[in-house]
């Protein structure tokens, strides 16, 4: 169904003038299958060749264009020796210099007499001026063609600076003129070329000013990218939303016994949350909405009232987790709680085999089981129910879509409820949840002590490990995190096993140790045994960042802080003070800092706000470095700068959502460009949401 003017785009790269199976592979490898890849693929810096001075003149360590005339070869008397050619002009003698080279290509290239036009770097050897290797040798009528601003490109080992960028040539060569998408008004307020242009531009800078995130042609193409993305969320929202719900009302029975056993008032921000997810489940469209909560906010909480409201209607709801950890820790949670109100919260899991899992599945289909949490194992088709009313799915950024999408399938018009602790910008709520409505849980519940966050150089490592045994006699728990699994030799960093061996040996045996590589059942069985006390000290990987809730543990330890991103400190931190004691987060860095590194253990020791550090982090590190990302189900931007292009981002959001309200099908000449838009940036699920209907 793609159109056709995008073919000549689509081709493999390969098919392009030049490139051969050898390199077309090299370039796959580096930008992707097809032709419209090496366009995505933007210059990072330029050579400026267009600094023509005499030999005198071209100072030593910078790139400089000079016609000469060849006197003469001086192949290398031993094998190791370089090949040198003398040139000189009227000012003075240059010597280029070649190891490696092979004498009949040279001769070929610089005939003894001609004159000759070399760019490169000029360097100094007994105060000769020199040059290696040049850049580029041309006769002197071809000076023109050297006498330019080059694109510098990311690389990959194998690839020559000069073949990656006639690849491109060939590719923009090959770029078809497309019908334009933007609205006419706002293309001329913005100044923006036509897409053509735009791509021709940014592969030609004139300049380092030229390869700004800013300038009109980089602009043109981010909006491009960003409408795609949100064009393409609003199909997919509308399509959600086309499909019947059914109204979900309970008269409030069970809530009110369940909030009767609270121990605490539900906050403002819940009983927003709770307002807004209610209104949604009573409308006859399906709900489907975003429950974005900081670390310790009572998202579960509110969970569990919305399940309740389901079960209320005489309907199932079923609260899906992303580990086994995860979904028994929920389970013990709601388990008390859903006892208040007479009912039994069951449980099914990859673990559950034979009898047992036979067993929960009956009562599903049956009924008998109102309230369900689980993991993955919820997606096979074995697991069918009574009549599935909601579905809540924790740390949503574990999954994507089409899974959130797979499990609403289970019911008829199942409403969804997604939930993440993770704290994600604004900017990347809108490109990755834009489907979605988005409830914020902004505070936390009342009782919970701030974090004491300091930050300490790994000098001071001895000091640090006896305060954690005087901490430990006093009753605390004590997290310590450390980068890596085993030491690696390219990184220097502490590892997991190693510091869990010296922690052992210093603090004894009630020191644990959990990481990625371990299998399932001995990781839980680690984690378990922290939670219920038998440890003191559990030396961990980044595996305990969301979701571990251990209230006596009150101190946290992060070893080679600098290396982490503000997120994932911030969830880290998150798995302390989550009871009623004072609670201390040590950062252990290694100086000397960047500047980066400084800013981001600085905002952690003053704010504790996630959605204050997920900004901060976006700011200082992009989107595409943001903790998860490339793994998480967000969208990966190839031209576009979330950091920087936020603006566009809120204007592309306006434009699609008013777009799809005047002309849902894409059936006007506008919507027939955006078509194209999105089978140009690859949205093809989302115009085959136009083509069902």
């Amino acid at each position: 169904m793609r159109p056709e003017t995008l073919y000549p785009l689509f081709r493999p790269i390969g098919a392009l003038k030049g490139v051969g199976p050898r390199f077309a592979l090299l370039l796959e490898r580096l930008t992707g299958p097809h032709v419209v890849d090496l366009l995505w693929h933007l210059p990072i810096s330029v050579i400026d060749r267009r600094f023509a001075p005499k030999i005198a003149e071209a100072p030593a360590g910078q790139v400089a264009t000079l016609t000469v005339r060849v006197d003469g070869h001086a192949p290398p008397v031993l094998p190791r020796q370089p090949y040198k050619v003398h040139c000189t002009d009227e000012t003075g003698v240059l010597d280029l210099v070649f190891f490696h080279a092979r004498a009949e290509s040279l001769l070929r290239q610089l005939p003894v007499g001609q004159k000759v036009v070399v760019s490169g770097k000029v360097e100094r050897f007994h105060d000769t001026p020199q040059m290696t290797h040049p850049d580029a040798i041309a006769p002197v009528e071809a000076r023109d063609q050297v006498e330019t601003v080059e694109p510098v490109y990311p690389l990959t080992t194998g690839l020559t600076p000069r073949t990656l960028r006639r690849a491109i040539r060939a590719a923009l060569e090959s770029t078809p003129e497309l019908p334009e998408w933007l609205d006419p008004a706002y293309q001329r307020r913005k100044g923006w070329p036509d897409w053509r242009t735009a791509l021709r531009t940014v592969h030609t800078p004139e300049n380092t000013d030229a390869l700004s995130p800013t300038t009109a042609a980089r602009q043109r193409l981010a909006f491009d990218e960003l409408l795609a993305n949100q064009v393409a969320l609003a199909l997919l929202r509308l399509s959600q939303r086309r499909q019947p719900g059914r109204v979900i009302a309970g008269d409030g029975q069970l809530r009110r016994l369940v909030r009767a056993a609270l121990p605490f008032q539900l906050t403002a921000c819940q009983e927003q949350a709770l307002g807004e997810i209610n209104q949604d489940m009573a409308d006859e469209r399906r709900m489907l909405r975003l429950l974005q909560g900081d670390v310790g906010s009572g998202k579960t909480i509110v969970a569990l009232l919305a399940m309740l409201n389901a079960v209320e209607c005489g309907h199932q709801a079923v609260l899906m987790a992303p580990t086994e950890l995860l979904a028994r820790q929920h389970l013990q949670s709601l388990a008390p709680l859903a006892a208040s109100a007479g009912l039994e919260v069951a449980s099914l899991s990859g673990r559950d085999k034979g009898k047992t899992r036979a067993a929960t599945l009956d009562r599903l289909a049956t009924g008998e089981i109102r309230l369900l949490v689980g993991t993955h194992a919820l997606f096979q088709d074995d697991v069918t129910f009574a009549d599935l009313g909601l579905v809540v799915i924790d740390e949503q950024h574990r999954f994507g879509v089409h899974q959130r999408l797979q499990l609403s399938t289970k019911g008829q018009a199942v409403d969804v409820l997604v939930m993440s602790a993770t704290p994600i910008p604004r900017t990347l709520t809108m490109t990755a949840y834009g489907d979605l409505e988005v409830s914020r849980l902004g505070e936390k519940p009342p009782g919970r002590r701030p974090i004491d966050t300091r930050t300490i150089a790994l000098d001071r490592l001895d000091e640090v490990i006896a305060a954690i045994q005087r901490r430990i006699t006093d009753g605390a728990q004590v997290y310590w995190v450390c980068p890596l699994v085993d030491e690696s030799e390219v990184v220097d960093l502490a590892a997991a096993t190693e510091r869990y061996a010296i922690l052992k040996d210093r603090l004894g045996d009630r020191v644990g140790l959990v990481h990625g590589r371990m299998k399932g059942p001995d990781k839980d069985a680690s984690m378990t045994a922290f939670a219920e006390g038998q440890l003191d000290l559990l030396v961990a990987t980044t595996v305990i960042e969301v979701g571990v809730n251990v209230p006596n543990a009150t101190v946290m330890v992060v070893e080679h802080a600098e290396r982490f991103g503000l997120a994932q400190l911030h969830q880290l931190r998150g798995r302390i003070g989550r009871g009623d004691q004072a609670s201390t987060c040590l950062l252990l860095y290694e100086g000397p800092l960047n500047e980066t590194a400084k800013a981001r253990l600085r905002i952690l020791r003053e704010t504790e706000d996630g959605f204050q550090i997920a900004e901060e982090d976006l700011r200082l590190r992009g989107a595409g470095e943001l903790l998860g990302t490339r793994q998480s189900g967000l969208p990966g931007f190839r031209l576009a700068d979330l950091a920087e292009h936020s603006e566009l981002l809120a204007a592309a959001r306006d434009d699609a959502h008013l777009i799809i309200d005047r002309d849902p099908a894409l059936e006007t000449p506008r919507g027939q460009a955006l078509r194209t838009l999105l089978y140009l940036f690859e949205r093809d699920a989302a115009a085959r949401y136009l083509r069902s209907g």
